[in-house]
């Protein structure tokens, strides 16, 4: 992701610096996101807005194709537990 963000900024004629203060993060920050040294979340989110390519970030959000509360319908009815019996009071006399 760092590359893409790398080269939109390239093909729209942006410096690292400038590109950095419109996201509001500091220089290196974008240096480390752009090189793939490592960012943290909120580089990565300021610098793809500030690009205007929020569409980037619904990409890595997978799509919901299966909702868990249907599946537990499938695995029938729940019974309960049996209570267990206590091995030391079973057989005592009170």
């Amino acid at each position: 992701m760092g590359e893409d963000i790398r080269s939109l900024r390239l093909q729209r004629n942006l410096t690292q610096q400038t590109l950095a203060a419109q996201a509001g993060v500091s220089l290196s920050a974008l240096r480390h996101l752009e090189s793939g040294e490592g960012a943290n979340l909120s580089t990565l989110i300021r610098a793809v807005r500030a690009l205007d390519r929020q569409e980037w970030l619904r990409a890595l959000a997978p799509q919901v194709t299966i909702n868990p509360l249907h599946m537990t319908s499938t695995l029938g009815p729940r019974r309960r537990a049996r209570a267990r019996k206590n091995s030391r009071t079973h057989g005592r006399t009170r």
